[in-house]
């Protein structure tokens, strides 16, 4: 298999991870400067951040169908890339359910769990630059370390969140509404930690 070839699922995997990222930052500035009247061009935006890096994962593996060798396994490139997906995903789900919540404002603790998740994709897609010369890379298990440090510290944030929560709050409405928003945000930095795993069991596999 050419070089080229080789390059284009890393380079895939780098476009699909920079698609999270656009939506994690749409995302933390929707609930800085919330506005309710917005929401609706905001999901669409968002919405078509999601369409796009589902068409370059449906290419990708299209690719694959096709492929007789590649530079990894092909169970490899399929699980990084659904998890790749998953992360774009899971952004807009929170975004889906502060709208279908009927949110009036954004809670101050909920921006910072906003901002980890930013701060995970960040992280993902430096190690996805890294991830085609994983036989190299110096920096790779630092990314991947990084990543997983983050997701702790995503949870640490969200059971913050559920405490303060629960204490201050006494809407049930409202309880439900944000615990469903906090959950989400976890699963975001959790779908960055699952790449981050999946990543480091392929160069296992394959170094």
């Amino acid at each position: 298999m050419s070089k080229k070839q080789d390059s284009y699922y890393f380079q895939s995997f780098i476009a699909c991870t920079d698609y999270a990222c656009q939506a994690a930052s749409l995302l933390l500035e929707v609930m800085k400067n919330f506005q309710l009247e917005s929401l609706p061009k905001q999901m669409d935006a968002m919405h078509q951040l999601e369409h796009a890096a589902d068409m370059r994962k449906h290419e990708l593996l299209n690719t694959l169908v096709k492929a007789f060798i590649t530079p990894i396994e092909r169970e490899d490139i399929i699980q990084i890339s659904q998890n790749i997906d998953e992360i774009t995903d899971k952004i807009e789900d929170v975004l889906i359910r502060i709208y279908y919540n009927h949110i009036q404002s954004i809670r101050p603790d909920a921006l910072e769990l906003a901002e980890t998740v930013v701060k995970c994709c960040g992280e993902a897609k430096s190690l996805m630059d890294e991830f085609a010369d994983f036989k190299h890379s110096k920096s790779l298990r630092d990314h991947i370390i990084r990543i997983n440090t983050m997701e702790e510290e995503a949870d640490k944030r969200y059971i913050s969140c559920m405490y303060q929560l629960h204490g201050a709050c006494r809407d049930p409405i409202e309880i439900i509404a944000w615990r469903e928003i906090y959950n989400y945000l976890e699963k975001c930095a959790d779908a960055c930690e699952h790449v981050a795993d999946m990543v480091e069991s392929a160069v296992m596999k394959n170094s």
